[in-house]
């Protein structure tokens, strides 16, 4: 079992040599920028020339400001007495030009659709009556699908923080020269060192050590479960390394201030006060450093095999105790003058729980849970936000952005989490495989936005910690609130520290650690608390025994009341990597399906839990947790292609002209709605396609997966398996940084989409010899048919281009490649039924194919 450490900060035992990284002191509050340079060679190997550059804004064309009277039932909490705090966030609206028209449209449709579905059953005429009905449910489905996701965008709200009113009243106006602004806990998740690379989570918590916030108003928590030795070690190494990262970012004011991300650009930007041959020797300094820094993380895998080889072939009686080995001698710091500078870090901590095989850890919400608790003995912010260690803060002004909404007088007292999108850098340029899912981030967000608000979506993500203990909002909160041991736990130090979270108290300096308390940190920390009868994992902290642990917690707070924000800003507030793997990236998504589908069978149902849900807030959660059962429907209509390797002519609707009119319109209003709501998103068609695409590839083998684990798990008793997505890439070994996007492991699931793949250029190219030896006798009736039917075939292979490319492998290099393969696969396919056909004829004219 280990034991949680305070690797650098305040009052641990491990950095008491360092007062520097013990003391709180505010964060430097000189943020303003006289320039924006940019630096020419951003490797550091020259002369570092640097030229100005303007700001970039953001249009907002297709939104228009939309102003809102203070709401009578939370201003009353929120205002301080004797003043009213300013609002510090704007709400836009979509423009009436656009979004009345948009509204109609989408009632259109609807009646489209009841229309569609009606002529369907009064014209019961069919060739095969299993597989008519199977696709008149199927359409009655995608038409309930299809309004259960459009009916929250109806009032699509975009929310912009006001940084400078928050700035203004919580730190420039105070008569001390301090901060009022509360305290955070933050808190990065990493599970596996091998599939996590070191380097990412290292340079998120580097981000957070140098965020614009004051230093004795948050922690930083490094929550390793997987309990390896290299990521200890390498917390301290990064401790030391941030002594000068930190000042080098608050002195130059640079972003982002994840390293990795800040020197691996080029014409990275600059908005400090120095003069810019000064930034550039500072620049070129701490680029070395950092370098150096790799350096040592790389090689720690060796020097720990090493020292635990000397130490096993020794006989020592003393206990082994994790080290870095000798201090290295560093001059980081006082290389560079950072006499005006603050150069203290907030405090670090790691933890790393105990797992015993008796009891079940609960994976991430059990180690969010462990880190909730034991971050409220160390320092009881009033607010936590967990990261996943693949991301990092891209806008040192992040979590700034997040207080607007919480400290905002309007339902600021009544907002339980502040959900920012998720944005991927390490994405190829055309987002093959849809990881951006810009649709979602751009689309559903904004419209959740206009209801209760959006839900949690894992990582990047401010909660109110009294909201993650299941504490009723402010309107519905009674005077007194039981806090026992019953639901929180045997713990006195833990129940007393709910107790001052209550109060809305936050601890300034950490506490005394001595054995009893150390004790303390221990047990609740352990797998083992949790089911002492307790309420974690079921109405307290993050929720268990689900797959996405994130949808069903955020579920669990909206139904109590609660409302959460969508933060978006100019500058991404927070940047991660996406697998970029297709077979990864498949895998990610069984879990998340997976895991929706777990909740409607569970107790969290959207159909009947949640007392306080808005009733559109409910169909939302709904299509949440049923939109992988669409899957089945695509799968039946995918493999119609099949149908033109059967000889007759076989059709799934009479008349079958008016059918493929009708089915033409239904789809074309989709594409029209579409076409107005990436204009409001911000989204481009590419986007909007690859979002189209991914969905096709994914309803034709990771949906259906998860709904195969749904079926087994009532006789296995397992449900889906939680599986750490690999992000590691193979550019270390290519030059081309996105070569793991070509790298492609078959597994059975990717077996129906293959079959589907295979089928339709078998049925494009059978098509084509059948008009080679039919067509002069075909009525025109049925070469009509025909090619309504070979629309549908060539649809399919252009959804399922991207899974074609992957098929490819390396030869997907150049997508075009794509273009002459397809012809020539169609080609050969008619050949060979040409050829087959006449030989049949010949020697067995009995057979007609």
């Amino acid at each position: 079992m280990s034991s949680p450490v305070l690797a650098a900060g305040g009052g641990g035992a491990a950095c008491e040599e360092d007062a520097n990284l013990r003391e709180p002191l505010l964060a430097n509050g000189d943020s303003g920028a006289l320039a924006t340079v940019v630096v020419a060679n951003a490797h550091g190997s020259g002369g570092g020339g640097v030229k100005v550059k303007g700001a970039v804004k953001t249009k907002d064309g297709y939104w228009v400001d939309d102003v809102h009277k203070l709401d009578a039932r939370s201003s009353a909490a929120d205002l301080e007495s004797g003043s009213e705090r300013p609002l510090l966030f704007s709400n836009k609206k979509v423009k009436a030009s656009l979004l009345y028209p948009y509204r109609v449209l989408i009632v259109i449709r609807l009646v489209a659709v009841f229309l569609f579905i009606g002529w369907r059953i009064k014209h019961h005429n069919s060739d095969v009556m299993w597989f008519w009905a199977a696709s008149v449910a199927g359409d009655i489905w995608f038409a309930f699908s299809w309004l259960l996701y459009q009916l929250p965008k109806y009032n699509p709200i975009k929310r912009t923080p006001d940084l400078a009113a928050l700035r203004r009243h919580n730190d420039d106006d105070q008569p001390d020269g301090g901060s009022i602004l509360p305290g955070i806990d933050i808190v990065v998740t990493t599970a596996d060192p091998v599939s996590e690379p070191v380097l990412y989570t290292m340079n998120c918590v580097l981000s957070i050590l140098a965020v614009d916030y004051p230093v004795d108003r948050y922690t930083c928590y490094l929550a390793d479960d997987s309990g390896a030795l290299i990521l200890y070690e390498a917390l301290v190494k990064t401790a030391d390394f941030s002594a000068l990262w930190v000042p080098f970012c608050r002195k130059h004011s640079v972003e982002p201030r994840a390293p990795e991300s800040y020197f691996e650009k080029e014409g990275m930007i600059y908005t400090g006060r120095s003069p810019s041959d000064l930034f550039v020797k500072d620049y070129q300094h701490v680029r070395r450093e950092y370098e150096k820094f790799k350096v040592r993380l790389e090689t720690l895998p060796r020097i720990i095999q090493e020292r635990s080889d000397v130490y096993n072939n020794c006989a020592r009686a003393s206990e082994p105790k994790a080290s870095t080995g000798p201090k290295e001698a560093s001059n980081n710091v006082t290389a560079l003058n950072f006499d005006r500078v603050d150069a203290r870090l907030p405090m670090l901590v790691y933890v790393s729980r105990e797992k015993s095989p008796s009891y079940e850890h609960n994976k991430k919400a059990g180690a969010l849970n462990a880190q909730l608790r034991i971050s409220a003995l160390l320092s009881n912010a009033p607010f936590f936000i967990n990261f996943d260690c693949d991301h990092y803060i891209n806008n040192s002004q992040a979590l700034r952005a997040a207080m607007c909404f919480f400290l905002d007088p309007r339902e600021g007292g009544s907002t339980a989490f502040v959900q920012s999108p998720q944005r991927f850098e390490n994405v190829d340029p055309t987002d093959r495989y849809g990881n951006h899912n810009r649709v979602f981030f751009d689309g559903v967000m904004y419209a959740l936005n206009g209801l209760q608000g959006p839900t949690y979506l894992g990582t990047g993500c401010m909660f109110r910690r009294l909201a993650l203990y299941g504490v009723d909002p402010p309107r519905w909160r009674p005077d007194e609130i039981m806090v026992d041991s019953n639901r929180f736990g045997n713990s006195m130090p833990f129940l007393n520290s709910v107790l001052a979270a209550l109060k809305q108290e936050r601890r300034i300096a950490p506490p005394e650690i001595d054995e009893a308390f150390r004790a303390e940190m221990t047990m609740v920390v352990s797998s083992s608390y949790d089911d002492q009868g307790t309420d974690w994992g079921r109405g307290t902290g993050y929720i268990y025994n689900i797959a996405t642990e994130d949808i069903v917690t955020g579920y669990r707070i909206h139904g109590q009341g609660w409302l959460s924000m969508y933060c978006t800003m100019e500058v991404d507030a927070f940047r991660g990597t996406a697998p970029i793997n297709l077979t990864e990236r498949l895998y990610q998504i069984i879990r998340w399906s997976g895991g929706s589908l777990e909740v409607f069978f569970s107790p969290y149902n959207p159909l009947f839990s949640g007392r306080r849900l808005h009733l559109i807030q409910r169909a939302v959660y709904l299509n949440f947790t049923i939109y992988p059962v669409t899957s089945l429907f695509i799968l039946l209509y995918a493999f119609c292609p099949a149908m033109w390797l059967i000889p007759d002519e076989i059709l799934i609707q009479k008349p079958f002209t008016r059918y493929v009119v009708y089915v033409t319109i239904v789809v074309a209003l989709i594409h029209i709605i579409g076409a107005l709501e990436i204009k409001w998103a911000g989204v481009t068609w590419r986007d909007w396609w690859r979002n189209e695409q991914f969905f096709m590839t994914a309803s034709l083998s990771a949906y259906p997966t998860a709904l195969l684990h749904m079926v087994v798990k009532p006789l296995t008793g397992k449900g889906i398996h939680f599986r750490v997505t690999s992000k590691q890439t193979t550019a270390e070994e290519d030059d081309d940084k996105y070569a793991d996007m070509y790298e492609m492991r078959w597994v059975p699931m990717l077996i129906p989409v293959a079959v589907v793949l295979f089928s339709n250029v078998m049925a494009i190219g059978v098509a084509m010899g059948k008009t080679v030896v039919y067509g002069g006798s075909w009525p025109p009736e049925r070469r009509g048919h025909a090619a309504l039917g070979l629309l549908f075939n060539v649809w399919m292979m252009a959804m399922l281009q991207p899974f074609a490319l992957a098929v490819m492998g390396r030869w997907s290099k150049r997508p075009a490649i794509l273009l002459v393969l397809l012809p020539v696969a169609f080609v050969v396919v008619m050949l060979v039924y040409i050829c087959v056909h006449a030989i049949l004829i010949k020697f067995l004219p009995f057979i007609v194919i």
